[in-house]
């Protein structure tokens, strides 16, 4: 009788849980930092920008959100990479399809991407996006593809009762629109709706279990992954990316404090009662640990090391990219190098030369500094929303997707003497003012943004490849035609023609995934047609508080969208706007589509299908061949150690290099190449900081030659204000391979030194 009567309370306690809550709420986050040597990072598309260490680790984060008595569910995946990849949703879909059948699908799975330009790139399947690359990289595909599995799964069986909370505020000095005379040619009567130039809301969600208490949040914030240069080569996530580790740090730290240095979880030191007055007697026990040998080690046990236990459940937080078409984050202003002047205002040159004009971020010239600053006030702006979210989201989970052949969908447009015409988008094409870049990575040679003209000479070159059919030319127009490449076939297609849209609804919140950059003006003009469209079908259900975000970078990628008067001015973002000057009406035209099915509950047609191009796959990337060290030196021995006896303050830096393996023949994913250990009583070395720690920095290299199989890992920690003050040692983790194929783990560490 006593089992069946606690039996009988469990039930009647779920069912009371179950009842207060408004959904089933889950939430997940997996690593998918990549090769951190040899491949070009994505985004800038800078051939001479190949990752060579780690700033701090890149990851999937997910959330589910599903109704307590029904199958609808909604999936979000945000990822610390450029954008999403067609290649890569199709293969977590079908992953997806093999685990769970029909309960997860294309229509209610998101995959978005925060837009850092400092991650590995190849794991899209268009050639245009893997030319810098080499071609496909296989390592970068895969972690990609199992990150977001890997997230959904733990979001997915952590599902349990609990409710959303949306808040949403303005950040004001977060971005600058780096193309403010493209949008100066859109509608006065526009711009005079709107006090800025850019989107300064950002819109929060915080998911709340039930039992456990706040589980995660995610937020929509527009600011291009900028921060890093096109010239750095550790792999980062960049301000979001920073923001991200900042908040989650500052939630499993207690949520004590909104300054992220003080934020990493650390584990005290306790051989010395009084730290800070037994320097001498720290300095003597550091003394008696000096660097160790490289060694070999248990792959399963030590190299996966690392500071926050993944064993336990987390909290997640995103910051999920938006319209981030025409926003940067380096908000001094744009300035010639040579000169220090203003950049020109209408073609961003300095003496007519794209190259020599670059946007300065708050932290200049250091961009660590800068994606610091920008990550930190995304954070803090994201804590505040967090702790005063008391509006509930509330009532029906829903989602529409399509695939839409923007290559020649026909859209409704307005004409001038009044009435309506039909008219087309166009195959795909590029215009010269994509090859002059932006502020914040310029091109290079002659080009310049606002070029409506082109020239005579790099028209031939591009002959070389294709030259644009006169249909296509009169499509286009005002774009001058540098790449054709959606008419670009060989080896195999150049750029998408088939593109997602979709809408996911979370009771008054109405996510819009867009595949691609979208710019200020032309997200408002999308994001305010969805939402009085909504609220014109079913006022009663939308019509008190609808809140619509829009959800950049996701499910795959297509370049820019921006208005049809922006591309007129033919700056980077209408030039980048590959489909027309009609692609922004399309886009409207269609979210519409969308938004009445999922008032009236229609199934739309699933339309053209994308294509699979992974079989097709080029990859011009050596392999790693073969580690090798100097003879009668191990893989893991120290090559340039820590001073002996060493004492460090907080803000000062301890180095040490150590002879190492290529970072491809092991990715270390939810591990650590480097790890700042503190010694604990006993003699135990206690890991506290590792490479996904904003402070700490990984950085690898091949000092003989580029090609030679010998290489160093160089560990940089710059001791945060907050460090604790004790004995501490630097421990660098790898791989090697040897001439037969076989992968071997190691570590060594430094000698001690003291904090004090």
């Amino acid at each position: 009788m006593a089992v069946s009567f606690q039996f009988l309370l469990f039930l009647l306690l779920s069912s009371a849980v179950c009842s207060s809550s408004q959904y089933l709420v889950g939430v997940g986050s997996y690593d998918i930092t990549g090769p951190a040597a040899d491949v070009n990072m994505m985004g800038y598309a800078n051939s001479d920008q190949i990752a060579s260490g780690i700033h701090f680790r890149l990851r999937a984060r997910a959330f589910i959100v599903a109704e307590p008595q029904g199958s609808n569910r909604v999936a979000f995946v945000n990822l610390d990479a450029c954008m999403a990849s067609q290649i890569v949703t199709i293969k977590v879909l079908e992953r997806l399809k093999a685990r769970y059948g029909d309960l997860y699908t294309e229509k209610n799975v998101a995959i978005s991407g925060i837009h850092t330009h400092a991650g590995p790139g190849g794991y899209l399947q268009y050639v245009t996006y893997i030319v810098t690359s080499l071609g496909f990289v296989r390592q970068s595909f895969d972690v990609v593809v199992n990150g977001i599995e890997q997230s959904i799964i733990q979001a997915h069986e952590s599902l349990r009762p609990g409710s959303a909370f949306v808040n949403k505020g303005d950040l004001l000095d977060a971005g600058v629109n780096r193309s403010p005379s493209s949008y100066l040619n859109n509608p006065a009567a526009e711009r005079s709706k709107y006090k800025y130039n850019v989107d300064k809301e950002m819109t929060l969600v915080k998911f709340v279990d039930s039992q456990l208490g706040p589980i995660g949040s995610f937020n929509w914030f527009a600011t291009h992954g900028t921060s890093m240069s096109r010239t750095n080569s550790l792999i980062s996530g960049d301000n979001k990316g920073a923001a991200a580790r900042f908040m989650e740090d500052w939630f499993e730290n207690g949520q004590k404090n909104s300054d992220s240095s003080r934020n990493t979880p650390r584990r005290v030191s306790s051989i010395v009662s009084d730290l800070s007055k037994n320097q001498t007697r720290l300095l003597d026990i550091a003394a008696s640990y000096k660097s160790s040998r490289g060694k070999s080690v248990d792959k399963s046990l030590d190299a996966k090391i690392r500071v926050r236990n993944a064993s336990k459940r987390r909290f997640v937080s995103a910051f999920c990219q938006s319209n981030c078409g025409d926003v940067s984050p380096n908000t001094l202003g744009t300035f010639c190098i040579d000169t220090g002047l203003p950049c020109d205002f209408n073609h961003s040159t300095c003496n007519g030369k794209n190259e020599l004009c670059y946007g300065h971020g708050p932290g200049y010239p250091d961009e660590f500094e800068s994606t610091r600053i920008i990550g930190e006030k995304q954070f803090k702006m994201a804590v505040g929303l967090f702790n005063k979210a008391t509006e509930k989201l509330q009532g029906k989970i829903g989602y529409q997707h399509a695939y839409l052949d923007f290559s020649n969908l026909e859209v409704t447009v307005p004409k001038a003497g009044g009435g309506s015409e039909t008219v087309k988008t166009c195959p795909a094409a590029m215009g010269f003012g994509f090859a002059a870049g932006t502020t914040d990575g310029p091109g290079a040679f002659d080009f310049k943004q606002g070029d409506d003209k082109g020239n005579v000479f790099w028209r031939l070159v591009r002959n070389v490849l294709r030259t644009p059919g006169p249909e296509q030319v009169q499509c286009q127009k005002p774009k001058p035609i540098l790449l054709d490449t959606g008419e670009m076939k060989e080896p195999y297609d150049w750029a998408p023609s088939i593109l997602p849209i979709q809408m996911l609804r979370i009771g008054q919140l109405v996510i819009l995934s867009v595949p691609g950059e979208f710019t200020t003006m032309a997200g408002r003009r999308l994001r305010d047609a969805v939402k009085s469209f909504l609220i014109s079908l079913d006022s009663k259900e939308f019509g008190n508080n609808l809140h619509v975000v829009i959800a950049g970078l996701t499910n795959t990628y297509s370049q820019y969208i921006a208005t049809f008067e922006e591309y007129e001015v033919q700056r980077y973002e209408g030039a980048s706007t590959l489909y027309g000057p009609h692609t922004l009406t399309a886009y409207i035209q269609e979210f519409k589509k969308l938004a009445t099915a999922l008032v009236n509950g229609q199934t739309l047609p699933r339309g053209p299908q994308p294509p699979d191009l992974l079989d097709k796959q080029i990859s011009l990337l050596s392999p790693v061949v073969v580690d090798s060290t100097p003879l009668g030196v191990n893989f893991g021995d120290v090559k340039a150690d820590v001073p002996p006896k060493s004492t460090f303050r907080r803000g000062q830096q301890v180095n040490a290099t150590f002879w190492s393996g290529c970072p491809r023949n092991d990715l270390m994913t939810e591990g650590s190449f480097a790890v700042v250990e503190t010694l604990h009583e006993g003699g135990k070395w206690v890991p506290v900081y590792d490479d996904d720690d904003f402070s700490l920095k990984f950085k690898w290299s091949r000092p003989a030659a580029k090609l030679s199989p010998e290489s160093q890992a160089t560990i940089e920690w710059r001791i945060p204000e907050f460090a604790m003050a004790g004995v501490y040692r630097l421990r660098h983790y790898g791989a090697s391979k040897s001439l037969f194929g076989s992968i071997s783990s190691f570590s060594g560490s430094s000698s001690a030194f003291v904090v004090v």
